[in-house]
């Protein structure tokens, strides 16, 4: 029996995915030149990953924005070298990209308690400085959040993600018949009798030209990032953004945002993949179902069916093709099933490769005491 945490399911209203803050460095303290005297350094700022932060809770108790390290203490009489300024922490979530106003990456922080020094404190007044400080650096900062999942929902707007969910969940997200229904991130939790927990994330749909930043473009994408697998959802009847676009059957679907992951990051389309071909109830649904199963195994055989720029550099393989219906709950035990083998094997695969990892390591160290 699989379940959906509803505890664990929901609807980030006033999500925060990006922060802009500025940081500075403590100034360095007054040395003292009679006795040569050395001043204290001045405090660093270090960005740290905590669990269970959010950017939104640091937006509410920081307004400013504003994160400054603690001076150095002035060399005196009592204490010829003075003490070093407080370093300031700033606790984020974890799954952050830091880099500077002008794009260039600092670091990422991809578990809890990894930490990043973004500019550090001046030095203290000293011989060589004429016992004069130095001010801290300072710089403006922006934090990314790229949300880390297990599992990332990858489809066209009403594709059916969200509907797919509920019928997981008996959770009530956001659910109409235009397009842009999802437009913020929702995490889920898949729970198990086992009580293994598998994390979804349910992301704002993609729209053709998403990766030159069109619709919701990179917000959706960087999320797709930091997402073990991936879950391709499809409407069994095709997809049509709006009248002025055109019709696309359930396999150019799945290309084209085979297309959009591979222009915006090709490593994307590397990545493990399921395909849940949704809306099963509808007339004519096993006719093209198996119409699609078949242009899956050959897609070259059917790249005609497909504009030049839309046809992918590599097609992906599925591990799965599951056919749902999230308005029956057809297909959707199977689904979740399917789910938990895909990552139960990836796991077993990592733990493989660590074991030959360390036995390689164990015989090479042997080798060198021979």
């Amino acid at each position: 029996m699989v379940q959906f945490s509803r505890i664990c399911f929901r609807k980030y209203g006033n999500f925060v995915d990006n922060l802009r803050l500025y940081v500075r460095g403590g100034s360095g303290g007054m040395g003292l030149p009679r006795l040569g005297g050395q001043g204290g350094n001045g405090g660093n700022v270090w960005v740290v990953a905590a669990k269970d932060m959010t950017l939104k809770r640091i937006k509410d108790k920081y307004p400013q924005k504003r994160f400054i390290a603690g001076a150095g203490a002035n060399s005196s009489i009592r204490a010829l070298k003075g003490e070093k300024g407080k370093d300031q922490e700033i606790f984020v979530p974890v799954g952050i990209t830091i880099t500077t106003d002008h794009g260039k990456v600092l670091g990422d922080l991809n578990a809890a308690g990894d930490r990043l020094l973004v500019v550090k404190g001046g030095h203290g007044g000293s011989f060589y400085s004429g016992f004069e400080p130095s001010k801290g650096q300072t710089k403006h900062i922006r934090l990314d959040l790229k949300l880390i999942a297990d599992l990332g929902l990858v489809g066209f707007p009403n594709a059916g993600k969200s509907s797919l969910l509920t019928t997981m969940s008996n959770a009530t997200p956001q659910i109409a018949s235009y397009a842009f229904t999802t437009l913020r991130p929702e995490i889920g939790k898949l729970m198990y009798n086992d009580h293994k927990q598998i994390s979804v994330a349910d992301l704002p749909g993609l729209i053709e030209g998403a990766h030159m930043n069109k619709g919701m473009g990179h917000k959706f994408l960087k999320h797709v990032e930091r997402t073990k697998q991936l879950l391709f959802v499809v409407d069994v009847c095709g997809f049509q953004l709006a009248t002025k676009t055109p019709f696309r059957q359930a396999f150019a679907t799945v290309q084209l945002l085979t297309k959009e992951l591979e222009l915006y990051k090709e490593e994307l389309v590397s990545k493990p993949a399921l395909l849940v071909v949704n809306k099963m109830d509808l007339p004519e649904a096993e006719d093209k179902l198996a119409e699609l199963k078949e242009q899956l195994q050959n897609p070259e055989e059917f790249s005609h069916l497909l504009p030049d720029d839309m046809i992918p550099k590599n097609y992906i393989t599925f591990r799965h093709v599951v056919p749902v219906s999230a308005s029956t709950g057809f297909g959707v035990d199977h689904l979740k099933t399917c789910i938990r083998d895909s990552l139960d094997e990836d796991a077993v695969m990592v733990t493989k490769a660590f074991h030959q990892e360390r036995l390689q390591a164990l015989r090479h160290h042997s080798r060198e005491y021979l």
